[in-house]
């Protein structure tokens, strides 16, 4: 569980208004705000509805913090979720794809139908980096669901002046990848189909800095074996796993300079970043066990043939998946109107675009964006001063500044509000 409850200098105290307060050093951008184009409701209403909501949507964070439930297990979290919505007067509907929540917002006038995804799940101790032995929100699931139960919450008090409708989507059973082909399978989308679908997940960017990912995303995965025969298998295998490991270009981050070198790559144009195979190899007895991320995605079929290269030359074969999981990609056409939109709400040295995908995270909004165009982008959740390791996902030091959920409500409902009112 993280300490942050334990300490009073990262909680927010950001109720009532926002105007000439300073959050340790950042200003906040929201009074300044300018109006958005596409609709009557401006940033400076929706942040004053926001103002109002801080206090409760951290406590609602703490709430879900203290009770994690990792994937498939979320009654609790679902229970929670639907209430606040319900209360907000949205249209709810529970129990989809496993503990999944569909809320639907109509607006009072005409527009589009977009959709917004959070995911609800907790980090099990196998997926946790230095963490300890039970289940704990190192991922930053908790304030995602804060931040969309509390974009919805806005978004329902501006109802009048809102123009088409908003779905939003709380995903179970992320960090097993799946729970978005669950929802999928159950007709998430049957009531209400969406034009666009959007999400936005915890980085290692200072807290209020959003990242946007035009052309870029999350890797998928593919997953091998290679199976030996013969007496000396298990030696062969394992020199087998180590060729099959050199096929990597990236190694995982072992030090905190390692992570701030990644954050900095992932901001940096044509870094060693923009192409990478992330391969894991391992020999349990006679049998390689292989796991790998690479990018661009296209190079699945590159890397398979290196593999089976290596496979035929021990003679055996590699026996992979028919297709991999795939990758997160956002389009360049949405990456950048989402970055446009945000620098002129928040001020442009709060937003930047990503310039590299990160190798060793996947995610499961992928099967969205198959169907759906949309967005993905990564929110800064460090404190000031803060270790790399307390803002960087599924680290067991993951300890957020919760002022992030006041940031993220305040982007992201703009965001909806603005792309539901486009006219095309």
């Amino acid at each position: 569980m993280s300490n942050t409850d334990h300490r009073p200098d990262r909680r927010a105290v950001i109720g009532g208004a926002v105007a000439g307060v300073t959050w340790a050093g950042l200003t906040p951008v929201w009074a300044s705000a300018h109006e958005l184009a596409s609709g009557p409701i401006s940033q400076s209403a929706l942040n004053a509805v926001a103002a109002r909501l801080d206090r409760d949507l951290i406590e609602l964070r703490r709430d879900i913090h203290r009770h994690p439930e990792t994937a498939g297990q979320e009654r609790r979290t679902s229970e929670l979720v639907a209430g606040r919505l319900r209360a907000a007067g949205l249209d709810v509907t529970t129990g989809v794809g496993g503990y999944g929540v569909v809320a639907v917002l109509h607006g009072s006038r005409r527009g589009r139908t977009i959709a917004y995804r959070a995911d609800m799940d907790a980090v099990p101790p196998d997926g946790q980096i230095n963490g300890g032995a039970v289940a704990a929100h190192l991922c930053g699931h908790d304030l995602h669901i804060a931040i969309g139960v509390g974009a919805a919450q806005v978004l329902a008090r501006l109802r009048a002046q809102l123009a088409g409708s908003v779905v939003f989507v709380f995903q179970p059973a992320e960090e097993s990848l799946t729970g978005a082909a669950a929802m999928l399978a159950d007709g998430v989308f049957s009531q209400v189909r969406p034009a666009e679908i959007h999400a936005l997940h915890c980085g290692p960017l200072p807290v209020g800095r959003f990242l946007v990912t035009p052309g870029y995303g999350l890797p998928g995965q593919d997953r091998g074996t290679v199976t030996l025969a013969g007496a000396d298998a298990s030696t062969r295998a394992a020199r087998l796993a180590g060729e099959i490991g050199a096929i990597g270009t990236v190694p995982r981050p072992a030090t905190s300079e390692d992570l701030e070198r990644l954050v900095t790559a992932l901001q940096t144009p044509s870094s060693p970043l923009s192409t990478f195979v992330f391969m894991q190899a391992q020999a349990v007895g006679a049998v390689v066990r292989l796991s790998y991320r690479c990018w661009p995605p296209n190079r699945y079929t590159e890397i398979r043939a290196d593999v089976e290269h290596l496979a035929r030359s021990e003679g055996a074969a590699a026996d992979f998946p028919a297709t991999p999981f795939p990758a997160l990609v956002c389009s360049e056409r949405d990456g950048h109107a989402i970055e446009g939109h945000l620098q002129r709400a928040l001020g442009g040295d709060h937003v930047a675009a990503i310039e590299a995908a990160i190798p060793y995270s996947g995610e499961d909004f992928a099967l969205f964006l198959d169907r759906y165009p949309g967005t993905y982008t990564f929110l800064g959740v460090r404190a000031p001063g803060a270790a790399v390791e307390t803002s960087y996902p599924h680290f067991g030091a993951f300890d957020p500044d919760e002022r992030a959920v006041g940031y993220g409500v305040r982007a992201m409902a703009g965001w909806l509000a603005a792309r539901a009112g486009v006219t095309r």
